[in-house]
């Protein structure tokens, strides 16, 4: 039986970069052989693309001193890459593409875009969900319509901060301290803050926007950090569930996340009665309601009383060995092997805009 040709894309320009560097090899080691033929290509923080041999040079950090310049062609006759030889180029065909890409030109629709024109199955959210859940603030907007409760917020614009202390007057005016500061399309916990007064809002201002123009301000949530994978299905949206991030730090920002071994997670933690079934509730709702598809990660806080609250959705969550997506369907038996093999059939399931229209296109030529 002829394989089924599969195309990986990690790494990338967002801050995330490394992150991906390291989902990758655990999902790509986890593809089923037998069924499918893997081409790996990655892309270095200054978005050069390049062939990868395997995992072990991903692994070991030499893939860019080894790789073939590439490129994904927009050309549907392609279907695939473009890889440089000593005489021109190669064409890699691939029936399928898994973009394992964290951040922003990979994670926020722009990758996705450039796949769809290809015309190209591929796995994970499609070009709106994918952009409006990379933007916080237009995520905010729409799980406001939903009724679900979520952290009082204000929005800042980097050149607001021209005029620092009316930027904080803005925020003061709506939030009490402390605030947390965030970029509104960063993700990895990067550029995240806690202000506990006017000096530090300043300071979280002033970092938050050194990764985005759009910051978002929001009041704190004093509650557990509780989090659930969802995934699609052909019966609909499936979710996980529920598991608790222990962070080392005051809260789960990047140090805490990737660099300190005291922080933990539990999966199936104990929670307050309704707790973890509003959580799996909510969670397949704004799923749903960003256009998901393929599988996101959902995170919520839980407060004293037992009241979720929703705090950021991420489409293309880490695959690493601490990150919670994969331990979540772990715990609900599905093996990190099989989930990479039913997101991977999920791909030539979605039914998105370009797919309808592609069909119509082709039968409307047919007729012709």
């Amino acid at each position: 039986m002829e394989k089924t040709r599969i195309g990986v894309i990690f790494g990338g320009r967002s801050s995330e970069h490394d992150i991906s560097c390291i989902s990758a090899p655990n999902i790509i080691d986890r593809i089923d052989r037998e069924q499918y033929e893997v081409f790996i290509f990655g892309i270095t923080k200054d978005g050069r693309w390049l062939t990868v041999a395997g995992t072990d040079d991903i692994r070991g950090g030499v893939w860019e001193k080894k790789g073939r310049p590439a490129l994904l062609s927009p050309d549907t006759a392609t279907h695939g890459f473009l890889a440089q030889t000593e005489n021109g180029w190669e064409e890699i065909r691939v029936d399928v593409i898994f973009p394992v890409m964290h951040g922003i030109w990979g994670e926020d629709g722009t990758l996705q875009g450039l796949i769809e024109m290809a015309g190209i199955p591929y796995v994970g959210c499609g070009v709106l969900a994918s952009a409006v859940t990379m933007d916080k603030v237009f995520t905010k907007i729409i799980v406001d319509l939903l009724g679900v409760r979520q952290a009082r917020y204000v929005l800042v614009m980097k050149k607001d901060l021209a005029d620092m202390d009316a930027a904080i007057a803005k925020c003061e005016a709506k939030l009490d301290y402390p605030m947390f500061v965030k970029p509104s399309r960063a993700g990895s916990s990067k550029g995240v803050s806690q202000a506990h007064d006017a000096a530090g809002l300043a300071a979280a201002l002033t970092e938050a926007v050194k990764h985005d123009t759009k910051v978002l301000v929001e009041e704190t949530i004093v509650g557990r950090e509780i989090e659930c994978a969802v995934m699609s299905t052909p019966e609909g949206t499936i979710a996980s569930g529920v598991g608790e991030i222990l962070s080392a730090g005051s809260f789960y920002d990047f140090d805490s996340k990737y660099n300190n071994a005291d922080s933990r997670t539990v999966v199936d933690p104990v929670l307050p009665e309704g707790a973890a079934e509003k959580v799996r509730k909510d969670a397949a709702a704004i799923f749903d309601a960003v256009d998901g598809f393929g599988l996101s990660r959902v995170d919520f806080f839980v407060t004293a009383e037992g009241e979720p609250v929703f705090n950021e959705i991420n489409t293309l969550p880490g695959f690493t060995a601490i990150s919670m997506y994969p331990m979540l369907w772990e715990a609900a038996g599905v093996s990190a092997d099989e989930l990479v093999g039913r997101l991977i059939r999920t791909a030539f399931l979605r039914e998105d805009s370009y797919t309808v229209y592609a069909a119509s296109a082709d039968e409307a030529e047919g007729e012709a």
